[in-house]
């Protein structure tokens, strides 16, 4: 008892303040990996490293033989492991954070053990010979451990209350709709990359789809996702429901900024800048997206009255359970 006493004196519970900003400082180093691991693939550096863990085959390290591409892609390895520090200090502030809300230390356990796990399919790529199939995996991984850190930062902030929805039913289903759109182009979005030229090294295969046609689907795809944006725009406006629709508008402008990039980067012949940028505006339609379903439901206190109206809705409170 003693001891424990002891432990308590010197552990002191971590603010919620602290805590949201751990998160969301997790979801910049997860978005800042994605972009430096693209500048590893457009400086044709992806072989930089040989093989994995070890940079070569006898050093973990890169050496003075492996020129600037080792040293590009070794510097992006120790990027992740800055990652995991971060997560694994969210981590830990979960821990010691009181009261500590529902469902937020099974998320900060999966941030934390999706940074190796994201790792691994590095490695794997690197094993495979920069195959594009794995390559394009490796970004979506990372953009599975951004949702995630995403999730966990917007839950801190909520109370422990019911879950309820400022939106009706058709109007959630509708957000969900886009978000398997988001989620689609994205995918789609790595056949793109895969046929192109930003192969990582010169000595990369193809994933043999023709580039033009795949674009095409692409584009078709991010035209669908940007008109279903503006229909949630004048639905949520339609029921009252603000908060979701400015949540909405922030998308559709993301959307557009991110639809130029890439308009400008197909015609531009792929320049490697561009197409940096257009991998960080994956990263942020993906927050975009989230914020938009986040939007539809809220979490109240648990003293609340079940019956309240939300603030910026002119809808009923319906209970939901996600």
């Amino acid at each position: 008892m003693r001891r424990i006493c002891a432990v308590n004196r010197f552990v002191r519970p971590v603010s919620g303040t602290l805590l949201r900003r751990l998160a969301l400082t997790s979801i910049i180093a997860n978005v800042g990996i994605v972009v430096t691991g693209g500048a590893v693939r457009l400086t044709a550096s992806g072989l930089g490293c040989p093989t994995w863990p070890r940079c070569t085959d006898g050093s973990y390290v890169t050496t003075s033989e492996m020129g600037a591409h080792g040293v590009i892609e070794f510097g992006n390895r120790m990027l992740t492991f800055a990652v995991g520090v971060i997560a694994l200090a969210t981590l830990l502030a979960v821990l010691l954070h009181r009261p500590r809300p529902r469902g937020v230390l099974p998320l900060a356990v999966a941030v934390f053990l999706g940074i190796p796990a994201q790792a691994v399919v590095g490695g794997i790529t690197v094993l495979t010979n920069l195959n594009p199939w794995v390559v394009g995996l490796h970004f979506l991984a990372s953009m599975a451990v951004i949702a995630a850190a995403y999730a966990l930062w917007r839950r801190i902030a909520e109370p422990d209350g019911p879950t309820v929805a400022v939106v009706p039913t058709p109007l959630r289903a509708l957000a969900r709709i886009t978000t398997g759109v988001g989620v689609a182009v994205l995918v789609i979005g790595t056949w793109v990359t895969g046929s192109g030229p930003h192969a990582g090294d010169q000595g990369a295969a193809r994933n043999g789809l023709d580039p033009e046609a795949i674009s095409q689907i692409h584009a078709d795809g991010v035209f669908l996702l940007i008109g279903l944006s503006v229909a949630l725009i004048f639905a949520f406006r339609a029921v009252g429901a603000r908060r979701a629709t400015r949540a909405a508008i922030v998308l559709i402008v993301v959307e557009l900024g991110q639809g130029v990039i890439g308009f400008v980067q197909y015609f531009t012949h792929l320049p490697g800048v561009l197409v940096g940028a257009h991998m960080l505006g994956s990263c942020l339609v993906l927050l975009a997206t989230l914020s938009v379903q986040w939007s539809t439901r809220e979490r109240r206190p648990a003293t609340a009255a079940p019956d309240t109206v939300p603030a910026d809705s002119a809808t009923a409170a319906v209970p939901v359970t996600a």
